[in-house]
């Protein structure tokens, strides 16, 4: 019912929704001498906040045409390299050759499309070449598919990482940290000869009992049962994901919003000034944030329940009880693979000392090939996206990536011979 009733409200709001644009569209027509006064500019703004509070978000597009090398525009294009039902591996393919690193960014599945770390690509695209998993919306997958869980996770991981072959390198941001490094344990302990040659790990609850948090709290006062009976239902006839059972990108988003709701009405009401002031750098400002911010999707119920159980109540990883295809995860199996940790000071969702426990876990791997870096003055999502994350932490990616990578250190000792 929970879906229903949502798509209600939706509805029903239609009519207000259709007026709100209708005005605001009457109060910026450069024809009504209205729209040139303060009266007018204020009742075109309060239409576009009503609009945007009562639509839908469907998923963005990445908007990375360009990117900028050695000073010159390099045209980029979105391949599909590999597809599955439940998530793509997408390349940003630049149209001039160049011997860059491979990076996998493994993107969050935690309500929010791949899209989110538009930032983290643009910054990285200069000097790497670039794949991102492309996380499907789960409502939009049909049941015939089967389900996808916290192993199947792990799995497709594994999968991409093949694909793209040996010496490549993996970056994960916020939720995936703990399924990508089981993953590069899983290879390490199969003796895979895919294994990254470097793990980028930022803001993510490796054990988050290292230091709890409001999300953390949350999953650990509650039973697993409470969260399948009070946040899972079931996808309404009317999607190409019917019956299956999700947890809804909604019910997320407010998780999110409910979070630091006085920062998000705060935001909204300098929208409403921007625009009666005619600050339209500003007001374009918010709008690309939360055109981003409030495009959700839904996640399938078993990856979803798997994660809060295993990630958050039992600490499976950290603890050595972690399971794969009835085979227990070891870190300490990890001795080719470096491992960089990023943390955000003021990150309140991952806090500082989550991500760094992979270095206890990862044991084998010699210390100098261990890293990590905590920026000072962020929170969750400045660490990979804004200005701390490209003048400060990218930079420092960017080196650690080339100095593990096979092919840059092949040349070194052909050079040094």
């Amino acid at each position: 019912m929970l879906y229903h009733l949502y798509d209600l409200q939706h509805a029903a709001l239609t009519p207000l929704r259709l007026m709100a644009e209708a005005t605001q569209q009457t109060f910026q027509n450069p024809f009504i001498p209205a729209s040139y006064t303060k009266v007018g500019r204020a009742v075109a703004a309060g239409a576009e906040l009503i609009n945007r509070t009562t639509r839908r978000w469907g998923k963005p597009d990445f908007g990375l045409p360009t990117t900028r090398i050695n000073g010159r525009d390099v045209a980029v294009t979105e391949q599909v390299v590999l597809e599955k039902p439940f998530g793509n591996l997408v390349n940003f393919a630049r149209a001039i050759p160049r011997d860059d690193p491979k990076l996998l960014l493994v993107a969050p599945m935690s309500g929010h499309y791949a899209t989110l770390l538009r930032g983290t690509v643009q910054a990285l695209l200069p000097n790497h070449d670039v794949y991102i998993t492309d996380w499907h919306d789960a409502k939009l997958v049909p049941l015939s598919k089967g389900r996808f869980d916290l192993e199947d996770y792990m799995d497709y991981v594994m999968d991409f990482i093949r694909h793209l072959g040996p010496n490549t390198h993996v970056m994960a941001v916020c939720q995936p940290a703990v399924p990508t490094l089981a993953a590069v344990a899983l290879m390490a302990q199969l003796d895979d000869p895919c294994q990254p040659a470097s793990m980028t790990l930022m803001g993510g609850p490796i054990d988050t009992a290292a230091a709890p948090t409001v999300v953390t709290q949350l999953a650990v006062d509650k039973d697993i049962g409470w969260f399948e009976r009070n946040v899972v239902t079931t996808v309404p006839f009317y999607y190409p994901g019917a019956l299956r059972q999700v947890y809804p990108g909604f019910v997320q988003l407010t998780g999110f919003m409910s979070m630091n709701l006085d920062r998000h009405v705060g935001e909204h009401m300098k929208l409403f000034r921007h625009l009666v002031r005619g600050d339209g750098d500003s007001a374009e400002a918010h709008r690309k944030f939360y055109d981003e911010y409030l495009s959700v999707m839904d996640l399938t119920a078993e990856f979803y329940l798997q994660t809060v159980n295993q990630v958050f109540q039992e600490r499976a990883l950290p603890n050595g009880r972690m399971k794969w295809r009835g085979m227990t995860v070891d870190p300490s199996a990890i001795e080719k693979t470096a491992l960089l940790t990023v943390e955000g000071e003021l990150d309140d969702i991952s806090a500082p000392g989550q991500t760094i426990a992979a270095h206890g876990l990862c044991s084998s791997i010699p210390e100098a090939k261990k890293h990590n870096h905590l920026q000072k003055a962020v929170g969750h999502y400045g660490i990979f996206n804004g200005r701390k994350w490209r003048e400060d932490i990218e930079p420092r990616v960017r080196r650690f990536i080339l100095e593990n990578d096979a092919v840059r250190a092949g040349r070194k000792t052909t050079a040094a011979a």
